[in-house]
């Protein structure tokens, strides 16, 4: 069995949803691409698909063999690049997208340095909370903050991202520190609004007892208070300016908790975090430019200091 010709074929069968659509794009009959998968699950012992006569769904072990077929093809890609470009400098257009808020923080002050570095390359920077369609609207990559969705796009995990409850130095000393996540419902919360995004509320790991079997389980809590605001950046100065307790990202607030104008509350009942991506089309050979571009950034958000002091 020839692995990558399988692992292929197998990407572009989950992707497309379909053994059909997956042959006509890699010009063979269906029952050669059906063949390659069987020989991939007989190889790997798991079933990977579960095909009927009018779906194709992946299974459990699937879902999580997509995803590292999908970095791994990726990877070889960008090696063939790297050996093809040699001393090649990066040229062309980048276009790149982000979230508003995120990105004015964190990749925008990197766009310049990295022009520096690359002054053939032309740079776009578009920030907005919508899921951008990178193939659709002509983008290269894109940066996304959060659990992803099931998608043909692949991903490269940039860094860990958790939500912390934070609170100015004056809030608690005036109102005390929550020690449980149930006391928020006696505090100021600084929550979204109702017509925001954020509707399951705040998420804790919390003990169960003994007589539930141990362990912790997952729940939300929806706080509330006096204000609320449908911007995230607006909570975040009213939490800075004492107004109450705000749920908020690590990357929002590492460099004013370090600073010690916020703290954080409730840490040892904090979820476990999601991740900070970067998100890019599959594609056979990937732009140098974009190539590094990814590595520039994956560089920075691997440095534990770049959250809490920024670009310097």
């Amino acid at each position: 069995m020839d692995k990558l010709k399988a692992f292929e074929s197998f990407v572009s069968v989950a992707t497309r949803g379909s053994l059909t659509a997956a042959a006509k794009a890699e010009g063979v009959a269906p029952a050669i691409m059906g063949r390659r998968l069987d020989a991939l699950e007989e190889h790997l012992g798991v079933k990977l698909l579960v095909r009927t006569t009018r779906r194709m769904t992946l299974t459990h072990e699937g879902s999580a063999f997509l995803e590292d077929c999908q970095r791994l093809l990726a990877d070889i890609a960008n090696a063939e690049a790297s050996v093809s470009a040699g001393g090649v400098k990066a040229t062309g257009h980048l276009r790149i997208t982000a979230p508003a808020g995120f990105g004015r923080r964190h990749v925008a002050p990197l766009v310049p340095r990295f022009y520096d570095l690359h002054p053939e390359v032309t740079i776009s920077l578009n920030l907005s909370d919508r899921v951008v369609d990178l193939a659709g609207e002509g983008y290269d990559c894109a940066v996304r903050v959060g659990d992803l969705p099931d998608s043909s796009l692949v991903s490269v995990r940039l860094a860990d991202n958790r939500r912390l409850c934070v609170a100015a130095p004056e809030y608690l000393r005036k109102h005390g520190t929550p020690l449980h996540p149930s006391e928020l419902m006696q505090h100021r919360c600084l929550a979204l609004s109702s017509d925001a995004s954020q509707t399951r509320g705040w998420a804790f790991r919390v003990p169960r007892s003994e007589a539930d079997g141990g362990g912790s389980e997952l729940v939300h809590i929806k706080p509330s208070g006096p204000l609320d605001c449908s911007d995230g950046q607006v909570l975040h100065d009213w939490c800075l300016g004492g107004w109450g307790i705000a749920w908020r990202s690590t990357w929002e607030v590492e460099a004013e908790i370090a600073a010690g104008r916020l703290v954080a509350v409730l840490e040892e009942f904090a979820a476990p975090p999601n991740g900070i991506y970067m998100v890019f089309p599959q594609r056979k050979h990937m732009p140098l430019r974009v190539r590094l571009w990814i590595d520039y950034l994956k560089m920075h958000y691997e440095r534990p200091e770049f959250w809490r002091e920024g670009v310097r």
